[in-house]
């Protein structure tokens, strides 16, 4: 499966095809080429699919997917804390 995750940018180097940017992703920063979004700015949200920005999205909405996908266990791979919230819900009696 494909997947695309959103980070914001939060430093641009470089012109044009060797536009590179500091992308956070939840606390995990790498290195992402802005070739396919020239209109990419500091703060913006953007899609990163193999390093590589694909797209800008609103900020709601990158909260929303970062947020989904920490519950999924998928932001792993950047590097960024599994979300234990769940299991210790479950592993606390006092909580049902």
């Amino acid at each position: 499966m494909c997947l695309a995750v959103p980070g914001k940018v939060i430093e641009i180097e470089g012109d044009g095809e060797l536009r590179m940017a500091r992308v956070d992703f939840s606390g995990v920063q790498r290195q992402i080429c802005l070739a396919f979004v020239p209109e990419a700015q500091l703060g913006d949200y953007v899609l990163v699919h193999v390093g590589f920005a694909i797209s800008t999205i609103d900020e709601e909405a990158a909260h929303e997917t970062l947020a989904a996908l920490q519950e999924m266990g998928e932001l792993t791979e950047l590097g960024a804390p599994p979300d234990t919230s769940a299991a210790s819900a479950a592993d606390d009696p006092e909580k049902h």
